[in-house]
């Protein structure tokens, strides 16, 4: 199946920007759970309060909240901080946010990078939940004690009116670092992200004491989110749109570039391996198979190479939320595989018969209609349908068991994907409880563990395609490297242009492949340009295998076949089967019209050619009488005419083809005899200078020949004229008495 996939090579550069628009797809698609828990986290709990280092700070709460801090930390809080001058281009920005700056005293986040943002959360934001503790043990006699304890004096027996901060600030240094301490200790178990969270409702009664409007910036945040939001699922739409147009169109060029190399590798095939495939296995193959491999690179273009990106990346953000409950995305991806090997397990051994089946209907369905005459003809109308029924009934059970095998992988996965999203929810409110997940970040992984779901569902889907993409690629394959027995040496002979037909057969053996007996042994004759050699003899004798070997339909397996002394192994098939006129027994015709089938023989011939050769073929009369008369419509496969007719419109479309060997593989026998004999002369007028090898089985036609060869069983019996064979060849004489009167041998 593999080898198949060489024919996407002209496609290279579509597979390139479809896996970077699949890339650009994937991130866009697993940033948005990030966006949605950012609306919940920040926009929703938060208030639109994005960090815990606010941008505006009373000098005050400045000072309280270094007491809560490092010497170290102190340091890098007093340099994001600066106070505004009213020179300054944004100044009148921030007054109109925060209306209290504008009588002073209000500090002014710096310029901050997003890295030093997030230092710079969690060491305020303690401060901040500590600033804010204290503010309300001061006002709660219960809560006071409770703070007391833990820093080592009770707030609560403070004098009524006294400033416990200011009471803070004249604690010894070391006594302040112990506190510091405190601080970091009571929030260690809590990541940044939980207490920018805590911290929010201190950053929004700072903005309030600022007189900001907080619901103004919580809308202004949301929508901000949200337009994000927005542009990415529009980045997702155009992506999926172009992918899906690249990939059909890849897909159709695909499909396309192998129908034609199908067809060209057996328009090149001999009749030997013509006798390996079924012609109805050969259009199986060229239609049914190809198009499952056009599915499969169709669709595996959009899920195979998004499936694995979608799933790691899902993967990795979703560990990244809350690592704890990885294990929960690892249950759900190993039921996911079980699922899908047991299910693939059994349906490949089916999905390699359904290829075999489809071959089986074909057949029977073309034989049906192809002899559906025959079967009138005979009564056995009930016997057909029986026999295409069964092969109808056996694709049907076999596609409907695959069928009812598939059906259960999409019940197991909605089962899959809600018991996940339970156990998600049921973990994951735990550890809400616990203050060790935002709720937003809960959401954002139940989003990611489906994405994750969701890229094993598509991956399972191309393992239901895969396996009979794998069936059709191999009998797509066998069809291809399938060398042909029959090729042009590396180095061929040429003819002489002035030859003119002279056909040898020196010593010529065949034997058909795997047989265990020639067909042909020790054949020697000589055709003559401008005279007729006739093979004549009984059904099975190898008459028109004999003749086959001098187009090279099959190529001698002794001795070798000469024309105008070159053997045809030496030249190429091209340049020798452009010398002759091929008219087989059963007359081929193609749908279009009377003229553009005898074209086939010379496409450049005009309309006097035409109807010279049409009048020498004996065919010009029901020409004329056919509606239109060269412009006349040929069915497909000439249903439309009698067997007669397309006899001598192949003869017609050989003759224009004015080659110096013409060859009549019994093309003459569904001819009356009035007809045999007017063709007969016509031919001999027409075409004396041309070699002229007919083989038949009725004495009255080659009677006149120049040169009988009479075949029996594979070997010469006799070679000469009529007079001659019926005077030494006993095989000759008996088919004239079977044939003739005593008084038409001797006229």
């Amino acid at each position: 199946m593999l080898r198949i996939f060489r024919f996407l090579k002209p496609y290279t550069f579509n597979l390139i920007i479809v896996i970077l628009l699949l890339f650009g797809q994937a991130m866009a698609e697993l940033a948005l759970p990030n966006y949605m828990s950012d609306i919940v986290n920040v926009g929703i709990q938060q208030g639109g309060v994005e960090s815990a280092v606010p941008q505006a700070l009373r000098a005050s709460q400045l000072e309280r909240l270094q007491l809560f801090l490092t010497a170290e930390e102190r340091e890098l809080v007093q340099a994001a901080y600066i106070l505004p001058e009213a020179s300054a281009p944004n100044y009148a920005d921030f007054v109109a946010t925060f209306p209290a700056a504008a009588e002073g005293g209000v500090y002014m986040r710096a310029a901050l990078t997003d890295e030093e943002i997030t230092t710079l959360g969690p060491i305020i934001g303690k401060a901040l939940l500590a600033v804010t503790a204290l503010e309300t043990a001061a006002a709660d006699p219960q809560k006071a004690a409770e703070l007391g304890s833990q820093m080592g004096f009770d707030l609560s027996k403070l004098p009524p009116g006294t400033d416990p901060f200011s009471l803070l600030q004249h604690m010894p240094p070391q006594q302040q670092a112990q506190l510091s301490t405190l601080i970091n200790t009571q929030f260690e178990s809590f990541d940044s992200a939980m207490i920018n969270q805590m911290a929010a409702a201190a950053v929004k009664n700072e903005y309030t004491a600022l007189g900001a409007d907080l619901q103004k910036m919580q809308t202004a945040y949301i929508l901000r989110i949200g337009s994000s939001m927005l542009l990415l699922a529009l980045a997702v739409a155009v992506c999926v749109i172009l992918v899906g147009w690249l990939a059909a169109r890849t897909g159709a060029s695909f499909a396309r570039d192998l129908r034609r190399e199908i067809f060209s590798k057996v328009s090149a095939f001999s009749k030997v391996e013509f006798e390996t495939f079924s012609t109805a296995s050969l259009i199986t193959r060229s239609t049914n198979d190809v198009t499952q491999m056009q599915m499969v690179v169709t669709m595996g273009m959009r899920m195979l190479f998004f499936a694995p990106i979608m799933a790691v990346g899902a993967i990795i953000r979703a560990v990244e939320k809350s690592p704890s409950m990885t294990w929960i995305i690892g249950l759900g991806v190993a039921l996911l595989l079980l699922m899908v090997i047991t299910i693939f397990s059994i349906s490949l051994p089916r999905f390699k018969r359904i290829q075999a089946l489809t071959d089986r209907l074909n057949l029977v369905t073309r034989e049906s209609l192809s002899g559906i005459m025959v079967i009138r003809a005979f009564n056995t109308e009930n016997f057909s349908l029986e026999r295409f029924d069964k092969a109808n009934t056996d694709l049907r059970d076999n596609s409907r068991f695959v069928g009812r095998v598939m059906v259960m992988l999409f019940p197991f996965m909605t089962l899959i994907m809600n018991g996940l999203s339970v156990l998600i929810i049921w973990v994951g409110s735990h550890q809400v409880a616990a203050s060790a997940l935002q709720v937003g970040d809960m959401m954002a992984y139940l989003q990611y563990a489906m994405q994750v779901v969701f890229s094993f569902l598509m991956i399972s889907m191309m393992f239901i395609f895969l396996p009979r993409a794998a069936v059709s690629g191999n009998r797509i394959n066998e069809v291809l490297s399938i060398e042909p027995v029959i090729t042009d040496v590396k180095d061929p002979q040429h003819f002489d242009s002035q030859s003119r037909g002279l056909v040898e057969f020196r010593d010529v053996s065949f034997r058909y492949p795997n047989a265990e007996e020639n067909v042909l042994c020790n054949v020697s004759f000589t055709a003559k340009p401008g005279e007729t050699t006739a093979i004549i003899g009984s059904t099975g004798s190898g008459k028109s295998t004999l003749v086959n070997l001098i187009p090279r339909f099959f190529d001698v397996t002794g001795g070798a076949v000469y024309v105008d002394g070159q053997d045809v192994r030496e030249v190429t098939q091209n340049e020798l089967r452009d010398r002759i006129g091929y008219i087989p027994q059963r007359g081929i015709l193609f749908s279009g019209t009377v003229e553009s089938n005898l074209r086939f023989g010379n496409e450049n011939a005009n309309l006097d050619e035409l109807e010279s050769a049409a009048e020498t073929a004996q065919a010009a009369d029901f020409i004329a009488e056919m509606d239109g008369g060269m412009s006349a419509a040929i069915s497909q496969g000439g249903t439309n005419v009698s067997g007669g007719q397309k006899q001598r419109l192949a003869i017609a479309r050989a003759l224009l083809k004015k080659p110096p060997i013409y060859i009549f593989d019994d093309a003459l026998s569904a001819l009356d005899f009035k007809t045999d004999a007017a063709l007969r002369r016509a031919l001999a007028q027409d075409t004396n200078k041309s070699t002229m090898i007919i083989v038949t089985q009725r004495v009255s036609t080659v009677r006149h020949a120049e040169q009988i060869v009479v075949l029996d069983d594979g070997e010469v019996a006799g070679k000469g004229t009529h007079d001659e064979l019926l005077e030494s060849c006993q095989t000759y004489r008996e088919m004239v008495s079977s044939q003739l009167s005593r008084e038409e041998v001797l006229r």
